[in-house]
């Protein structure tokens, strides 16, 4: 289904032949004219009514057939991209900007998998990767007149080269594309969580699917496939310990031209646990802090970032409720001593920025990009660590400041409850994540089993084999860093 061009439509032609008038209704879509004649001038007006209607609802229009989604839908011969491109427009309008880019991308995969054997004429695959998730499965953008031509031949090509969505009753069709949204370009394997988030939207297509009838029932269930189970538990190897993370909060305040703005963005996270989209969205009227001391933050809203193609203000980060709450749900989170006196240094060097906002761009001052935020990251991970630990996955990204956070209140003997509610989450999935951080009695169980072998703890005899080298611990002093090494 392309949707990306004009649809035009023209008065009724009539041809007067001897014996009686034949009745044409004439319209466009992309440039590409169809024609369908009828015996009566009632049924022609009928017909150019339908199709007037459905391009003022902004309805997706095929470009083979010519038919709005609603009107080839009733002909039982509905392609996957028609059927997909209205189920992206069905969630377009409550769904949060992040959640459009992601819908986008699973439909884009499970489109190029729905593809028949006809390959005459493809265009090529990083074409039609483009022209599906920028294009497609993208409301705001399917109508625009500035689409590039090839992306224009690529959804033209895709329009008559999908499988029909009655095509995923047959297990020969459904399996091979369970099975390849787990394959990336490369041939590896995707994270098992990027499989679970894409198969989950399949199947709520699927279901959708159902109810207009496109498929009698939906097939997924019944199909013998299991999914990869999602690893939730953290890897305590990617978690920083407090000197670690504090060499680099010192390293980002070194960083040039942004660094010194970051330094409590990143305290934010490693402090107080809050995640870089609510971070990025503190405002003054979020702050509770004293000049020095215990403070709160009372958090409202976060700006994920989406990209400004899936957002309805036309900005990089959306601005939506806090995650899994209900709008207007406001969640209380303690500012330790440290972090106050981060946010107040900030305060002085930069003041608030326009309505109020805490963190900007040096030079974009309505909102902290992203890109600012991952470069100072990547630099100070360089600046402290050796190549060696640079490599791994400690502190591999900021929101590692986030689990360092929660797992040091939880080494500290706070209430997981107590976690949970700060950090904004359930106390189902803390226990999940941080499996391996809440048994905390590990090394007492060693104790007495090498106490009952009539052993000295190696506590007291120094380790075994001399020096420590995981490199994926989080104690203290397990790692070495470049300017410790010095």
């Amino acid at each position: 289904m392309d949707t990306s061009y004009d649809v035009r439509i023209w008065k009724t032609e009539v041809y007067r032949g001897k014996k009686t008038n034949t009745y044409y209704v004439r319209w466009s879509v992309a440039r590409q004219r169809h024609k369908k004649p009828f015996k009566s001038a009632a049924l022609a007006d009928s017909f150019r009514s339908d199709l007037i209607s459905a391009a003022r609802k902004g309805e997706a229009f095929a470009v083979a057939s010519g038919l709005p989604v609603s009107m080839q839908r009733a002909t039982g011969d509905l392609s996957w991209y028609a059927f997909a491109c209205r189920y992206a427009d069905l969630k377009w309008p409550h769904a949060a900007a992040t959640t459009r880019r992601t819908n986008a991308e699973a439909l884009s995969a499970v489109t190029l998998l729905m593809l028949t054997e006809d390959t005459r004429g493809r265009p090529d695959d990083m074409v039609l990767r483009r022209a599906l998730q920028r294009w497609a499965f993208n409301t705001n953008y399917r109508n625009r007149s500035d689409c590039p031509a090839e992306v224009r031949r690529a959804l033209r090509w895709l329009e008559r080269h999908t499988r029909p969505v009655s095509a995923l009753s047959n297990p020969q069709v459904l399996r091979p594309v369970l099975d390849g949204l787990a394959i990336r370009l490369d041939g590896q394997p995707y994270a098992v969580s990027v499989v679970s988030r894409r198969r989950k939207i399949l199947n709520a297509a699927v279901e959708y699917a159902t109810e207009l009838r496109l498929l009698t029932a939906n097939p997924i269930p019944a199909l013998k496939w299991k999914p990869p189970r999602p690893n939730l538990v953290l890897d305590p190897r990617s978690v920083p310990n407090p000197m670690q993370a504090r060499t680099l909060l010192a390293a980002v305040r070194e960083q040039p031209r942004s660094g010194a703005r970051l330094v409590a963005f990143f305290g934010c996270l490693y402090f107080a646990a809050l995640r870089p989209e609510e971070a990025a969205g503190l405002a003054k009227p979020n702050l509770a802090l004293p000049r020095e001391g215990w403070g709160e933050f009372h958090l409202e809203t976060a700006e994920p970032y989406a990209g400004k193609e899936w957002t309805d203000s036309g900005q990089n980060r959306d601005r939506r409720q806090l995650k899994q709450r209900e709008r207007g749900t406001v969640r209380t989170v303690p500012c330790p001593p440290e972090l106050t006196a981060l946010i107040w240094e900030h305060l002085n060097l930069f003041g608030f920025g326009p309505d109020g906002r805490l963190f900007v761009g040096e030079r974009n001052d309505q909102e902290l990009p992203k890109l600012t935020i991952v470069r100072a990251w990547q630099r100070a991970r360089r600046t402290v660590f050796t190549p060696e630990v640079a490599r791994s996955s400690l502190a591999g990204t900021p929101y590692d400041l986030r689990h360092a956070a929660v797992s040091t209140w939880l080494h500290g003997g706070v209430p997981p409850a107590q976690v949970a509610e700060w950090a904004g989450q359930s106390v189902e999935i803390l226990f999940r994540i941080y499996a391996k951080f809440l048994d905390s009695g590990k090394e007492e169980y060693y104790r007495r089993i090498e106490a009952a072998y009539g052993r000295r703890p190696a506590s007291e005899r120094g380790h075994a084999f001399g020096t420590d080298i995981r490199l994926g611990s989080s104690e203290p002093g397990q790692r070495r860093t470049r300017q410790q090494d010095r």
